[in-house]
């Protein structure tokens, strides 16, 4: 599998998400700059990665939708590659209309930063294969505008891949964040290739940090893609 990771002006992550995909899963993993072009079947996955972006004080991810990059993105999703957008790069997915939706500044009107606990409510996706419907991860949060919002008509129950929930899978507002509607913390586009993620899985990789829950994320897109290939090579 080859991975690209794009470098926004302000991301922060991006070394964080080369260095799973790189050194932890040993892939072929590439940085490209928000300027840069590329074909669109260059990548199999495009990673979005959390920090910040130019023209964020106008509204996240705004204006970096507008990067010369994210042309290439787009036409990537739409022949199938798999886009995974991170906390920033999530609020530049709906920006750019590749998600359905809006990150708004979180209901306390503060940033959070800490571990949270999210369940899969959809284990029918390429990242969530490898996942139980009900299982319960824990996963770090570090965001000012992750509170997720759509009108109810324009989502999918089986979009919404994630749920903010306690200790116990309960989903409640006390376990909700930052106010997001129906303590939403992934969704996925219909096509089911591009995934949306307020939590960080790429800090949650590796026994060292005391916490390997997040490669769950990355596992199962790894084996969806593995069965996917030896499939279509037969």
């Amino acid at each position: 599998m080859k991975c690209a990771v794009v470098v926004f002006p302000g991301s922060n992550c991006d070394r964080d998400a080369f260095h799973v995909l790189k050194n932890v899963f040993g892939l072929d993993c590439h940085y490209i700059f928000h300027e840069d072009r590329f074909p669109p079947d260059e990548f199999d996955l495009i990673v979005l990665p959390g920090g910040f972006s130019f023209g964020d004080y106008l509204r996240a991810g705004a204006i970096a939708r507008f990067s010369p990059v994210m042309e290439s993105v787009r036409e990537a999703a739409s022949r199938g590659r798999f886009v995974l957008g991170i906390c920033n790069g999530f609020q530049i997915l709906t920006e750019s209309r590749l998600l359905p939706g809006a990150l708004l500044r979180n209901d306390g009107l503060k940033f959070v930063c800490r571990d949270v606990y999210i369940k899969v409510v959809n284990n029918r996706t390429p990242f969530t294969c490898l996942l139980e419907d009900g299982q319960i991860l824990r996963i770090p949060i570090a965001h000012g505008e992750g509170r997720y919002f759509i009108p109810d008509d324009q989502l999918r129950e089986d979009q919404i891949v994630f749920q903010y929930c306690d200790e116990h899978g309960n989903v409640t507002e006390d376990s909700n964040p930052n106010g997001s509607c129906f303590n939403i913390a992934g969704v996925i586009n219909e096509k089911g290739n591009v995934l949306g993620l307020m939590p960080h899985p790429e800090r949650c990789c590796e026994e060292i940090l005391g916490n390997t829950d997040g490669r769950k994320i990355f596992e199962s897109l790894f084996s969806y893609f593995t069965r996917r290939h030896d499939h279509e090579a037969n």
